[in-house]
Protein backbone atom coordinates (compact mmCIF):
# COMPACT_ATOMS: atom_id res chain seq x y z
CA UNK A 1 0.00 0.00 0.00
CA UNK A 2 1.17 3.46 -1.12
CA UNK A 3 0.36 6.46 0.96
CA UNK A 4 0.56 9.94 -0.99
CA UNK A 5 1.67 13.21 0.77
CA UNK A 6 0.90 16.52 -0.79
CA UNK A 7 2.63 19.53 1.02
CA UNK A 8 1.05 22.94 0.45
CA UNK A 9 1.94 26.50 0.97
CA UNK A 10 1.42 29.58 -1.23
CA UNK A 11 4.08 29.46 -3.50
CA UNK A 12 6.08 26.59 -3.36
CA UNK A 13 8.72 27.05 -2.95
CA UNK A 14 10.24 28.02 0.72
CA UNK A 15 7.88 26.08 3.58
CA UNK A 16 6.40 23.42 1.19
CA UNK A 17 9.38 22.33 -0.34
CA UNK A 18 11.63 22.41 2.86
CA UNK A 19 8.76 19.69 4.05
CA UNK A 20 8.78 17.33 1.21
CA UNK A 21 12.47 17.39 1.43
CA UNK A 22 12.43 17.52 5.21
CA UNK A 23 9.84 14.23 5.01
CA UNK A 24 11.23 12.59 2.08
CA UNK A 25 14.73 12.51 4.04
CA UNK A 26 12.51 11.01 7.10
CA UNK A 27 10.88 8.50 5.01
CA UNK A 28 13.82 7.35 3.23
CA UNK A 29 16.08 7.27 6.78
CA UNK A 30 13.11 5.09 8.33
CA UNK A 31 13.29 2.52 4.90
CA UNK A 32 10.14 3.30 3.87
CA UNK A 33 10.64 5.24 0.72
CA UNK A 34 9.10 2.36 -1.15
CA UNK A 35 5.45 3.50 0.89
CA UNK A 36 5.09 6.64 0.07
CA UNK A 37 4.81 9.58 -2.57
CA UNK A 38 5.90 12.63 -2.01
CA UNK A 39 4.98 15.99 -3.67
CA UNK A 40 4.35 19.87 -2.51
CA UNK A 41 2.70 22.38 -4.72
CA UNK A 42 1.46 25.81 -3.99
CA UNK A 43 -2.04 27.59 -3.64
CA UNK A 44 -0.76 30.19 -6.02
CA UNK A 45 1.07 30.16 -9.70
CA UNK A 46 3.68 33.26 -8.83
CA UNK A 47 6.82 30.57 -9.27
CA UNK A 48 5.61 27.82 -11.68
CA UNK A 49 8.72 26.30 -12.78
CA UNK A 50 10.86 27.81 -10.41
CA UNK A 51 13.53 25.53 -7.57
CA UNK A 52 13.09 26.14 -4.31
CA UNK A 53 13.81 29.90 -2.69
CA UNK A 54 17.50 30.19 -2.43
CA UNK A 55 17.38 30.39 1.63
CA UNK A 56 15.33 27.35 1.73
CA UNK A 57 17.87 25.04 -0.07
CA UNK A 58 20.79 27.04 2.13
CA UNK A 59 18.95 25.65 5.47
CA UNK A 60 18.13 22.22 3.59
CA UNK A 61 21.62 21.89 2.65
CA UNK A 62 22.91 22.71 6.01
CA UNK A 63 20.77 19.71 7.43
CA UNK A 64 21.92 17.66 4.88
CA UNK A 65 19.26 17.14 3.35
CA UNK A 66 19.17 17.07 -0.02
CA UNK A 67 16.57 18.88 -2.65
CA UNK A 68 16.26 16.28 -5.42
CA UNK A 69 15.11 18.25 -8.43
CA UNK A 70 12.14 19.71 -6.68
CA UNK A 71 10.35 22.72 -9.09
CA UNK A 72 7.47 24.83 -8.03
CA UNK A 73 3.64 23.58 -8.86
CA UNK A 74 0.21 24.91 -8.23
CA UNK A 75 -2.15 22.83 -6.85
CA UNK A 76 -4.40 21.28 -9.48
CA UNK A 77 -7.91 19.78 -9.07
CA UNK A 78 -6.30 16.22 -9.50
CA UNK A 79 -4.60 16.48 -6.49
CA UNK A 80 -7.72 16.41 -4.12
CA UNK A 81 -8.23 12.95 -5.51
CA UNK A 82 -4.29 11.69 -6.10
CA UNK A 83 -3.09 12.11 -2.58
CA UNK A 84 -4.19 10.71 0.44
CA UNK A 85 -3.23 13.65 2.91
CA UNK A 86 -3.17 17.30 1.68
CA UNK A 87 -1.03 19.06 4.46
CA UNK A 88 -1.49 22.91 5.00
CA UNK A 89 0.98 25.57 6.33
CA UNK A 90 -1.09 28.15 7.40
CA UNK A 91 -4.71 29.60 7.97
CA UNK A 92 -4.73 30.31 4.12
CA UNK A 93 -3.58 27.58 2.60
CA UNK A 94 -6.27 25.44 4.78
CA UNK A 95 -9.01 27.89 3.63
CA UNK A 96 -7.52 27.59 0.01
CA UNK A 97 -7.67 23.64 -0.23
CA UNK A 98 -11.49 23.15 1.47
CA UNK A 99 -12.43 26.03 -0.80
CA UNK A 100 -10.82 23.48 -3.58
CA UNK A 101 -12.10 20.46 -1.99
CA UNK A 102 -16.19 22.08 -2.11
CA UNK A 103 -15.43 22.86 -5.57
CA UNK A 104 -13.97 19.32 -7.20
CA UNK A 105 -14.61 16.73 -4.32
CA UNK A 106 -11.67 14.98 -1.82
CA UNK A 107 -10.80 11.98 -1.57
CA UNK A 108 -8.02 12.24 1.10
CA UNK A 109 -7.59 14.32 4.22
CA UNK A 110 -6.14 17.73 4.80
CA UNK A 111 -4.52 18.34 7.83
CA UNK A 112 -2.14 21.29 9.30
CA UNK A 113 1.33 20.41 9.64
CA UNK A 114 2.07 22.13 12.90
CA UNK A 115 -1.37 19.94 14.35
CA UNK A 116 1.47 17.22 14.17
CA UNK A 117 4.30 18.80 15.75
CA UNK A 118 6.22 18.04 19.20
CA UNK A 119 3.95 21.02 21.17
CA UNK A 120 7.12 22.11 22.63
CA UNK A 121 8.46 23.06 19.41
CA UNK A 122 5.46 24.03 18.06
CA UNK A 123 4.90 26.28 21.05
CA UNK A 124 0.92 27.25 20.59
CA UNK A 125 2.20 28.33 17.00
CA UNK A 126 -0.41 26.84 14.81
CA UNK A 127 0.66 28.54 11.05
CA UNK A 128 4.19 27.32 9.52
CA UNK A 129 5.44 31.36 9.12
CA UNK A 130 6.07 32.25 5.36
CA UNK A 131 9.90 33.11 5.39
CA UNK A 132 9.68 34.40 1.56
CA UNK A 133 9.69 38.18 3.38
CA UNK A 134 10.39 38.04 6.47
CA UNK A 135 13.19 35.70 6.73
CA UNK A 136 13.68 32.88 9.49
CA UNK A 137 14.27 30.04 7.40
CA UNK A 138 15.91 28.32 10.89
CA UNK A 139 13.11 28.86 12.42
CA UNK A 140 10.90 27.10 9.67
CA UNK A 141 13.12 24.38 9.15
CA UNK A 142 12.38 23.38 12.77
CA UNK A 143 8.10 23.99 13.03
CA UNK A 144 8.50 21.68 9.53
CA UNK A 145 10.90 18.70 10.57
CA UNK A 146 8.99 18.20 14.28
CA UNK A 147 5.72 18.64 12.30
CA UNK A 148 6.96 16.07 9.63
CA UNK A 149 8.19 13.93 11.88
CA UNK A 150 4.86 13.76 14.00
CA UNK A 151 3.38 13.52 10.38
CA UNK A 152 5.36 10.45 9.71
CA UNK A 153 4.55 8.52 12.94
CA UNK A 154 0.80 9.39 12.71
CA UNK A 155 0.78 8.14 9.10
CA UNK A 156 3.02 4.65 10.64
CA UNK A 157 0.49 4.31 13.41
CA UNK A 158 -2.69 4.27 11.51
CA UNK A 159 -1.63 2.91 8.19
CA UNK A 160 1.57 0.94 8.15
CA UNK A 161 1.65 -1.10 10.85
Amino acid sequence: MTTSVLFVCMGNICRSPMAEATFRQMVENAGLSHQFEIDSAGTGAWHVGEPPHRDAQAVLRKHGIPIRGIIARRVQPDDLHRFDYLVVMDDDNEYEMNRLARRYGLRGEIVRLLDMADPAVANGVRDVPDPYYAGGFDYVYELVRSGCAGLLDRIVEDQLE
